[in-house]
């Protein structure tokens, strides 16, 4: 069986003018008054095989060999007629329209021909086996003319009736070609444009502007003003806002949505488009005014494995716009446009990266500025300055004046020390030649030779076995900026380090301190304002190793803080999607 996806127009005219022999058969029949007899039966018989044919064209279909099966039928009905019914003169002789008009639809002027031959041959000997009259003789020679004269009309009127439509449907199909061409053209420019750009705004824009085209007839097609779509995005916040739109409303424009109910929570939820007819039903979509006039609207996911970047929304009024096919090219373009988003994001974070790595560098100037302001420089200029009191003693109390010399020695001591563990902070090349475990024991060391501040160190080996050195060095810092933060700041009597594996691919990097704890949430309200530089530090390091931080303190009960670090790309997808559903 064969299907087209436009009609068999041959067909249709077959069982148009089978219908219309049908009829003029039936009356011819019945006025003779033998309609039950087996004449009418093939005339039954026939009947239903058109009716078949009927059904068979409405769906587009034909069998394997349609048209020799349907000339063959006709013929044989036309045949058995005219044996039946006396030839021509019989009340249905001209039952040789059937087959003639089937042979010239199906096989033009050479197939008529044929026919009118076949048809020709039984009007003799059915007339030859009936009288050898020869005014019935005549009269049969007469019937074969007009049939091969028929025969050749209806060749000559079917060949040109099916060029003509041939030519007609030639040029709908190059037209449509045309106009596909010159979409296909203006959509490719514009994913061009699409995928060649890095301005994010630009990126939204002209995904809007690319599913508007795709759903024109032609670049040179009048837009759409009924077309309504956006581009919701997730902002910090995590909830939904409006990154570029079509049609919406000033206040749409404004508007904020959850993304955690409706045809959108479900679209994310599930990965796949979703198409809605009941907009006024969503809790959500009903909120945007402009799609409240819509009786269809599609939703597209922006979503990468567990990250999802937010939706595509398109609207229009007419409730059958959004067919299978537009669907399809939609999809095409929402995954592009996915894609570009990436890339657009990815550039925006590296800008914001690179101007984040400018400002984390100068705030480490700073604050080792600050720090030799606040401890070397004062111990130098305090040595200084007790070298010079020094050497006017010598000349009036020598014993006191040693005493002052060891004094002296002490305080330069100190000073070399912390001169000594601030240059380990800065480059620890024992975390280069022995690992991280050494790195973290020599700053523990040296924090009780500097400050005299106790520091345990706990670490799980078997977790840095296949940790590369890069992670290694980030856990270190973030280690290290933690135990000065609650050197300075806690007045911990006691800090602990502990480094263990948690399971399924992730570790955990803990500090203790019993000291006199913070206020969480007050240091967290002042984190844009770039209040704690020692908190802000320990965010930004946790990124670098794409892990979680947690920290967990109150005033008088110390404070604990908490690294989730994955240790394959796999947990850090687990571990991010599970902090986001919390």
């Amino acid at each position: 069986m064969r299907t087209s996806d436009s009609p068999f127009v041959a067909d249709w005219f077959a069982v148009s003018l089978r219908w219309l022999a049908l009829l003029g058969l039936t009356i011819s029949i019945a006025r003779g008054g033998n309609l039950t007899a087996p004449p009418g039966l093939i005339l039954v018989g026939l009947a239903v095989w058109n009716l078949v044919l009927t059904f068979l064209a409405g769906l587009n279909r034909r069998f394997a060999g349609h048209r020799a099966i349907s000339l063959g039928i006709d013929l044989a009905a036309a045949v058995a007629y005219f044996f039946l019914q006396g030839g021509f003169f019989g009340p249905a002789a001209w039952i040789i329209l059937i087959p003639l008009f089937s042979a010239a639809l199906y096989f033009e002027m050479r197939g008529a021909l044929t026919a009118a031959v076949i048809l020709a041959a039984v009007q003799i000997g059915v007339i030859i086996s009936q009288t050898r009259e020869t005014k019935a003789l005549v009269f049969a020679g007469e019937a074969v003319l007009s049939t091969f004269g028929l025969a050749g009309l209806l060749g000559f009127l079917s060949k040109r009736v099916i060029a003509d439509i041939r030519r007609m449907r030639r040029r709908e199909q190059e037209k449509q070609l045309l106009v596909e061409n010159e979409r296909l053209g203006a959509i490719y420019s514009l994913t061009s444009t699409l995928m060649s750009t890095l301005n994010y705004q630009r990126v939204l824009d002209s995904a809007l502007d690319i599913g508007l085209a795709a759903m024109n007839a032609g670049p040179e097609a009048p837009p759409d003003d009924r077309f309504v779509s956006a581009v919701l995005l997730f902002g910090k916040k995590g909830i939904l806002e409006v990154g570029s739109a079509r049609r919406f409303t000033p206040a749409d424009m404004r508007a904020v949505l959850a993304g955690r109910e409706g045809i959108i929570a479900q679209s994310i939820d599930e990965d796949k488009p979703l198409l809605t007819t009941s907009v006024k039903d969503d809790p959500e979509l009903s909120r945007i005014a402009a799609l409240l006039g819509c009786g269809q609207v599609y939703c597209f996911p922006l979503r990468s494995g567990f990250n999802a970047y937010g939706v595509l929304i398109y609207g229009h009024p007419d409730p059958g716009y959004f067919t299978e096919d537009r669907c399809e090219l939609l999809d095409i373009l929402g995954r592009q446009a996915l894609i570009a988003i990436q890339n657009a994001r990815l550039y925006q974070d590296l800008v914001e990266e690179r101007d984040r790595m400018i400002e984390v560098q100068e705030e480490a100037r700073k604050k080792l500025a600050r720090d030799l302001h606040d401890g070397p420089t004062q111990s130098v200029a305090a040595v200084a300055m007790r070298i010079n009191l020094t050497r006017r003693m010598l000349e009036k109390d020598p014993k006191a004046a040693g005493e002052e010399l060891a004094r002296i020695e002490e305080l330069a001591r100190r000073t070399s020390k912390e001169i000594r563990h601030m240059l380990f902070t800065l480059r620890p090349l024992v975390l280069e030649s022995q690992g991280l475990i050494a790195a973290l024991q020599a700053m523990a060391d040296k924090t009780k030779e500097t400050y005299s501040q106790e520091v345990t160190i706990q670490v799980d080996k078997t977790i840095l076995k296949d940790m590369e050195i890069g992670k290694q060095s980030v856990i270190f810092f973030i280690t290290e900026e933690a135990v000065n933060n609650a050197r300075k700041h806690a007045r911990a009597a006691h800090i602990g380090v502990n480094l263990r594996a948690l399971g399924q691919g992730i570790a955990l990097l803990e500090i203790l301190d019993d000291g006199v704890g913070f206020d969480v949430e007050a240091v967290n309200r002042a984190y844009d304002k770039r209040g704690s530089l020692g908190m802000i530090n320990l965010r930004e390091r946790t990124e670098l190793v794409n892990g979680v931080l947690n920290i967990q303190s109150a005033p008088g009960k110390g404070t604990r803080v908490q690294v989730y670090i994955p240790l394959t790309e796999e947990a850090g997808d687990r571990l991010h999607h599970s902090t986001s559903q919390h």
